[in-house]
């Protein structure tokens, strides 16, 4: 069938044709996006079950988005060097026989070596499924294709929630992970049927050359940076020989890749762009975005089941009704943005209502019902919806074509580094904040206080029972504040680079390069 739809279908497909070719290329990009998030709601079966403490869990979501980091800035490469439907196909088999050993995990290292395969395989689904949709429309409409994609991209990580916690509620977390199986297969035959190679693809193999050393100093230098970033609190940072050694580690591999990128001439990830247009300040931005959105998503989560006595399922239903409510926005950003819209206003917005977010969040409080936590939530939803197109319209503005795939590749590697650092960052944080706070709530435990006499007397009388009772509410008020102070971070990081926006500014495109901007963007995938 392949061969035949290659010999008889038209440059751009129709009708049916397109509608699978969409569908399954969202369904590889959603599927990817979910597993980001889905184990964000299972984060406490997962610490009970396998005997790991919350802080050590959190290594089943940052090995995932390591992996994301190091592959994703090599797709087009890759891509490039198997042919993009082999290589699309292969990161589909990959990413679904690790979800399969991801489920049947019965150690918590073994399971975040899974994700970490998981994470390799899923890395190429996000950017070549944008690529794929993009053929399937005309250049006059690919800004809809751009509004479609961007809807997955949103969806996936909220949807993550909501599944997982059907799922652990109703039956064991495994099942977050044997859930991909069969939409893995489908995914897999779906694409051998009905999406064509592109001409030439995989021809340019023998004339590829692979830069092994940078991809080493690459996954070397962001591994080690992160292990820093997770176990340096529990670790007591420099106390430690593994800390110290890794930080090492860590510098030598990122300055060691820097150098590397901008020395050889067949760099992996093309950092030279950086000086060009308004890229290098564009990624500021969005690794401040992906900050924020993974940040947020992993700690709320927590924070409503922790401290509020949600559910799994009310989670993931208190985070999908807001961005059911944001998704709409997406298409009508992408179609203002094709007729040249410019992004910079999207961005102040967006970047406006992340700020507004984390402070609000940071007023709530342990007796939140679902509905005290919606409108924040959909704050979130759209700050994200403001930034994530206008981000990547933005990171290409001001370039020639020819740099579109290196930039496109390198803000959004940009962009999962945030989320991985953001994610760190909260684990390091919260535990820090919780010292404090339940420092500062003891020491105003002063037994003459009236006030705690009088609960006292309300829980039986200053028995053992009683005390137990009173440590345990100051352990979660504690993790509360915590918590609290962790949203507060994140809209203080979109506060301090606002005013960078200044520096995005670039002059008005005409109609021509718009064209030849949409038509660059699809080749960059």
């Amino acid at each position: 069938m392949e061969a035949n739809l290659s010999a008889t279908s038209p440059a751009v497909p129709t009708g049916f044709i397109r509608f699978i070719i969409v569908f399954t290329a969202i369904s590889a990009a959603v599927m990817e996006l979910i597993d980001v998030t889905i184990v964000n709601v299972a984060l406490n079966e997962i610490s009970g079950a396998l005997g790991a403490t919350i802080e050590d869990v959190a290594w089943v979501v940052t090995s995932y988005a390591i992996a994301n980091v190091i592959i994703i800035p090599m797709t087009g490469f890759l891509g490039d060097y198997f042919g993009r439907k082999r290589y699309y196909v292969g990161s589909i088999i990959l990413f679904t026989i690790a979800s399969y050993f991801c489920a049947s995990s019965t150690s918590l290292w073994e399971l975040v070596f899974w994700r970490f395969i998981q994470g390799i395989g899923g890395g190429a689904l996000l950017s070549t499924s944008q690529g794929i949709i993009f053929d399937a429309f005309p250049p006059a409409k690919r800004g809809v294709a751009s509004g479609i994609f961007g809807m997955g991209i949103i969806l996936g990580p909220t949807l993550g929630p909501f599944l997982g916690g059907i799922i652990v509620d109703n039956y064991h977390w495994s099942y977050i992970f044997y859930v991909n199986v069969p939409i893995g297969i489908l995914a897999t035959l779906m694409t051998i049927l009905y999406i064509a190679k592109k001409p030439g693809e995989g021809t340019r193999k023998s004339q590829i050359k692979i830069d092994y050393l940078g991809i080493s100093l690459l996954a070397v230098g962001v591994g080690s940076l992160q292990y820093v970033l997770e176990k340096g609190q529990s670790d007591d940072w420099f106390e430690s020989n593994t800390i110290v050694a890794l930080t090492f580690t860590a510098v030598v591999g990122l300055v060691g890749f820097v150098w590397r990128q901008l020395t050889t001439a067949h760099p992996v990830v093309n950092l030279r762009v950086l000086g060009k247009g308004t890229l290098g300040v564009t990624t500021i931005f969005s690794f401040v975005a992906g900050l924020g959105l993974f940040t947020s998503v992993f700690v709320y989560p927590v924070l409503v089941q922790r401290i509020n006595g949600f559910s799994p399922t009310m989670t993931g239903i208190s985070l999908l009704w807001p961005t059911l409510v944001g998704i709409p926005l997406f298409p009508l950003i992408g179609k203002r943005l094709s007729v040249g819209a410019s992004p910079l206003p999207f961005i102040i917005v967006g970047m406006c209502t992340f700020v507004v977010f984390g402070f609000y969040s940071g007023t709530l409080n342990g007796q939140a019902d679902q509905w005290d936590f919606f409108w924040p939530q959909m704050m979130r939803v759209l700050g994200v919806t403001m930034l994530q197109l206008p981000l990547i319209n933005q990171a290409v503005a001001g370039l020639p074509p020819q740099d579109f795939p290196s930039a496109i590749a390198l803000n959004n590697m940009i962009r999962q580094l945030g989320g991985a650092f953001g994610i760190a960052l909260a684990n390091t944080f919260v535990t820090r904040s919780y010292a404090q706070h339940r420092y500062d709530l003891v020491s105003n435990l002063d037994p003459s206080n009236p006030l705690l006499t009088e609960r006292l007397n309300l829980l039986g009388g200053a028995s053992a029972r009683a005390y137990k009772l009173i440590d345990l509410a100051v352990d979660k008020q504690a993790y509360l504040l915590a918590y609290l102070d962790t949203f507060r971070l994140v809209g203080l990081f979109f506060l301090l680079i606002l005013p960078l926006v200044y520096f995005l500014r670039t002059k008005k495109k005409s109609a021509a390069e718009i064209a030849l901007a949409a038509q660059a963007m699809l080749e960059a995938h």
